[in-house]
């Protein structure tokens, strides 16, 4: 049960990256719905500000300075953040044949490091009120897939990640969680019929829906509870394989 006292959603703001598309959008536009405003962070601007109570910002997350400028600019007279969801990510394909140095450092700028920037500009305006953190790791990190050596290896780092903040954002009343989705149905997935591929392989014989995602997110994220350090699966039965 969670003692900590809970308040309104109009005085709570969340910040998500990674909103323009997909299961960050989803997201953004659920915490909304909910009635949280909602910095909607990527790294271009977006059409965000047309939707109620969100506030669209752009930085790169692989960039601290940038992404501290534009989300305390768009915290400027807004509710206090209350939590923190890290779905900015990229996928490109890699092998050991195929991978270089330059592909390297692009997955791992953004999935690692900008993992770890977003949870130390987070924490910063979480303060000691506390909230909730969740980061987008995969299930490539558990049940690894042909052609994504460094993807599999950066949402890994994740998973780390998640478990080592839990332990040093505790004593900040700051709980940090992690998801790690299987084949979502998004753009992404759709390029060149390989979620169409993948699906016999997946016991239940669908890919998530982008909401499905955003109402796990939701379910860690909204308030802080005593679940910490964990990353929940959302692959439909895949990671039992």
């Amino acid at each position: 049960m969670n003692t900590q006292k809970q308040e309104p959603a109009a005085q709570k703001s969340v910040l998500v990256t990674g909103a323009n598309s997909g299961m960050g959008r989803a997201t953004a536009l659920r915490f909304a719905a909910e009635g949280w405003h909602v910095v909607a962070l990527d790294v271009s601007a977006s059409a965000h500000g047309v939707e109620p109570n969100i506030t669209p910002a752009a930085a790169d997350i692989g960039d601290e300075a940038a992404l501290a400028q534009a989300v305390a600019h768009a915290l400027e007279g807004k509710p206090r953040l209350a939590a923190v969801v890290n779905a900015a990510g990229i996928f490109p394909t890699s092998s050991l044949e195929s991978f270089d140095t330059a592909l390297y450092r692009r997955i791992f700028d953004v999935n690692v490091l900008g993992t770890l920037n977003v949870a130390r500009v987070g924490a910063k305006h979480l303060g000691d009120q506390g909230g909730a953190m969740l980061f987008f790791a995969s299930v490539d990190a558990f049940a690894v897939s042909r052609n994504q050596l460094l993807y599999s290896a950066s949402k890994a780092a994740v998973v780390s990640i998640t478990r080592s903040l839990a332990i040093e954002l505790a004593e900040q009343h700051i709980t940090v969680n992690a998801i790690a989705p299987g084949w979502v149905d998004t753009e992404g997935t759709r390029r060149g019929g390989r979620i169409e591929a993948a699906i016999p392989g997946i016991p239940l014989h669908r890919a998530a829906s982008v909401d499905e995602i955003a109402t796990w997110v939701w379910n860690l994220a909204h308030e802080p509870s005593y679940i910490t350090g964990e990353t929940l699966c959302i692959a439909g039965g895949v990671f039992m394989r």
